[in-house]
């Protein structure tokens, strides 16, 4: 996976911990994006396409898990960090780490509904929600690029994140209302479990809006 540039961390590299919560930004995003590729090939029938890119999506959360145990260990050791910094990193570690989290549970859901019969207007509303977590999850990266070159930038794109958030929150809602339309054709075992799938989805979103809430500070301060 091509390494990306952030430039917050670039001024401050001076530390493995700077580094290795670079590369754990870079595999929390990939989590997002796994997911979403593995639920359309679901809607598309195709499981053991699906299956692989679940499988994808473990690996890259297990890097996430990896990662944030090294940063912080390194953070332990007292790496020469100004105390403001060490407590922003620490932040958006544990945030990034709960994102993959939610992804990683959406993706064991996934996992349960192989072989389930989900109608396809449900499968459909699911592969939108997936496609704007991606995207808010890109606008969390673009905010998180331009901390320190471009502050203004980084608070425009993180108040995007919120917009993007909130289209994804009223799918949700809309994609909840179609268990009354569907109920009588899904199994009851399969229904908790999708019901499960779109939430863990939706705190995905919440995830990157609420780090986006960070980053408007971080930026405010330089």
């Amino acid at each position: 996976m091509e390494r990306r540039s952030y430039n917050w961390f670039e001024k401050r590299r001076k530390t493995k911990a700077l580094e290795l919560a670079h590369e754990q930004i870079t595999r929390a995003f990939d989590t997002v994006t796994w997911l979403h590729k593995a639920i359309k090939s679901f809607s598309e029938g195709n499981f053991v396409e699906s299956k692989k890119y679940v499988e994808n999506l473990y690996k890259a959360e297990e890097e996430v898990d990896r990662l944030r145990t090294e940063v912080f260990t390194e953070l332990s050791k007292g790496a020469a960090l100004v105390a403001d910094y060490r407590e922003d990193l620490l932040h958006l570690v544990k945030r990034l780490d709960t994102l993959a989290d939610h992804t990683k549970d959406a993706a064991r859901c996934l996992e349960m509904l192989t072989g389930a019969k989900i109608p396809q207007e449900l499968c459909a509303k699911t592969v939108f929600m997936a496609s704007k977590l991606v995207d808010t999850a890109q606008t969390l990266r673009n905010s998180i690029e331009k901390i320190s070159s471009d502050p203004a930038e980084a608070i425009a794109q993180a108040k995007k994140v919120g917009e993007i958030e909130h289209v994804l929150d009223e799918e949700y809602l809309k994609a909840k209302s179609l268990f009354v339309k569907y109920g009588a054709e899904i199994n009851c075992g399969a229904m908790v479990i999708f019901d499960d799938l779109i939430e863990f989805i939706e705190h995905a979103a919440d995830m990157c809006a609420d780090t986006a809430d960070y980053i408007i500070v971080l930026s405010s301060r330089e």
